[in-house]
């Protein structure tokens, strides 16, 4: 079915028809800078938004943007206009929740920026527990290309974990190892930095993020995670940036988001 909003009524009609161009209401809000598409269609699922007074709960439901009134948890969002692109950089604490929205009322790291003529959203996701690098953008295009799986983006982490395991242990993680979901991990890059009493610091760098991913792979060898952080995303660099602290990108890294944006479109 499809549906387009026309003088204030929800109608069926073609997807065009006298000049009305009608959108699947998740690319809609996608185009607004809202969410990614797969974000966006998570929040429709969740009842938060509404087209002319109306809670929308399909994604694919179409309508005309340039004659509905659309809103978001009750504020209303610009379906007209092609907002300017925004990179921020965030080194996110423990205890924030890497969402837009928390419906327990938890901190998000949205919280922790100051508000911008944009609606921002995390690339990915980073567990509440850990810490580091977390893009915030308004790009959907630059989220797929950054998160999706078969575009094999690498992200580094530094991992404080229990004991000190042996290279037979870490050949595990280097070759795959079987999680809870019974998925069998990449092989990762794996390398151990230094002993701190009875825990060791290691940089591990894998392609995949699946929720609590890295935890889990070094439970299935026995050593259990104590602290972890994450450095890198591709070409992006934490740095010396302070723990819930924020910035800007610069030109050289919205270049690389760029490339990798291209690179996506070629194998959509």
């Amino acid at each position: 079915m499809l549906l387009a909003c026309l003088n204030g009524k929800i109608t069926n009609i073609p997807i065009v028809i006298g000049g009305f161009i009608v959108e699947r209401l998740q690319k809609i809000l996608a185009n607004a800078g809202v969410a990614s598409r797969r974000m966006s269609a998570d929040i429709i699922k969740e009842g938060r938004v509404t087209v002319d007074g109306k809670v929308i709960y399909e994604p694919g439901a179409r309508f005309d943007p340039s004659a509905c009134k659309v809103r978001i948890d009750g504020n209303p969002i610009s379906v007209n206009k092609k907002s300017e692109k925004i990179y921020i950089m965030l080194n996110k604490p423990m205890g924030y929740i890497s969402t837009t929205h928390d419906p327990r009322g938890r901190k998000t790291v949205l919280d922790l920026i100051p508000s911008m003529d944009a609606r921002l959203f995390p690339v990915g996701r980073l567990d509440r527990n850990t810490e580091g690098l977390l893009l915030l953008t308004n790009d959907g295009l630059a989220t797929y290309a950054l998160t999706h799986p078969k575009f094999e983006i690498y992200k580094t982490y530094v991992a404080v974990i229990k004991g000190i395991p042996g290279e037979d242990r870490l050949d595990l993680l280097r070759n795959g190892v079987r999680l809870s979901s019974g998925h069998l991990s990449s092989p990762a890059f794996v390398q151990l930095m230094k002993n701190i009493g009875d825990y060791v610091t290691v940089e591990i760098k894998i392609r995949e993020g699946r929720k609590r991913q890295i935890r889990e792979m070094f439970d299935s060898i026995g050593h259990p995670v104590k602290n972890l952080t994450r450095t890198h995303v591709g070409d992006l660099t934490l740095g010396d940036l302070k723990i819930g602290s924020w910035r800007h990108l610069v030109a050289a890294e919205e270049s690389w988001i760029q490339n990798m944006i291209s690179r996506s479109r070629k194998e959509i």
